[in-house]
């Protein structure tokens, strides 16, 4: 990693990312939501929303990965990209990072991850 990609934070994460639109439910408590997941990796995803949760936040997230039964995960807001009022923030949401999984749940969300790397990749080849 070169001092420019350490200073700019381009290399801080461990997993790739991967661009995909997936509604999610999630609540923290008494509050129940509905969004869209924007974007997955082995370890998080980020939810867009105009009214993220702040960080800290824990969160029970559900969301489908094709199997018929969907996903619940635990998770915790590590990062918040605000609504900004002057619309200069086109990418409103909050950075979940999934909470310890089980290995059949990790599993789950691997394969998921996978399948959606496969589509984008066939995507891109088109």
């Amino acid at each position: 990693m070169t001092e420019a990609e350490a200073e700019d934070g381009a290399e801080r994460r461990l997993h790739e990312r991967y661009d995909t639109e997936l509604s999610v439910d999630y609540s923290n408590g008494d509050t129940f939501l509905f969004a869209y997941i924007t974007n997955i990796s082995e370890m998080g995803i980020f939810i867009r929303s105009e009214d993220p949760a702040p960080i800290g936040t824990r969160l029970s997230l559900r969301f489908a990965d094709g199997s018929g039964e969907p996903l619940s995960i635990g998770g915790e807001v590590v990062w918040v990209n605000p609504l900004r009022a002057d619309g200069d923030n086109l990418n409103p949401g909050m950075g979940i990072r999934f909470e310890p999984l089980a290995l059949d749940v990790r599993e789950r969300v691997v394969s998921l991850v996978r399948a959606i790397a496969y589509l984008s990749n066939d995507d891109d080849a088109s």
